[in-house]
């Protein structure tokens, strides 16, 4: 497509305009006319636009005066936490405290120890089932501390 066709004619400087009206000219036509009187009177042209309403109790931009909360989505929202683990592992773990105690090393010897798992895996299975269920766990420790007591 074409250009459209540029005039060649050279740029002069016209010395008969008056630069500074010519100025006030383009500002006047720019501002618009404020047809309400008390806003036009309380308008102070060396202050911004958001300084000018803010001063007069209007607000500039209305989203920031009244923000609009954004709803979160499901997606975005954190799953809770809901890892289960095996009820053999659980049996397993459970074994392992009871024989034990917190001695990792001699875990591993143990000949129920199919997986031969190493000391920290074993100790890496304890603490998963610390984490997935806690009040099993503390039920667990409590009930296994109970009857140490009665025998002493």
């Amino acid at each position: 497509m074409p250009k459209a066709k540029q005039s060649k004619r050279r740029k002069r400087f016209d010395y008969n305009t008056d630069r500074k009206k010519l100025k006030k000219k383009f500002i006047k036509k720019a501002k618009p006319r404020i047809e309400h009187a008390q806003i036009r009177n309380a308008w102070d042209d060396n202050k911004s636009t958001a300084r000018n309403l803010q001063e007069m109790g209007l607000s500039f931009d209305p989203n920031q005066t009244l923000p609009i909360k954004k709803q979160m989505e499901e997606a975005s929202l954190q799953e809770k936490d809901s890892k289960t683990l095996s009820s053999d592992l659980i049996e397993y773990v459970q074994y392992m405290i009871r024989e034990h105690k917190d001695n990792y090393k001699a875990m591993a010897r143990d000949e129920k120890n199919y997986y031969q798992d190493t000391p920290k895996q074993i100790k890496r299975k304890i603490n998963e089932y610390k984490r997935c269920h806690p009040q099993h766990y503390e039920a667990f420790i409590s009930s296994l501390t109970a009857p140490e007591a009665m025998v002493q």
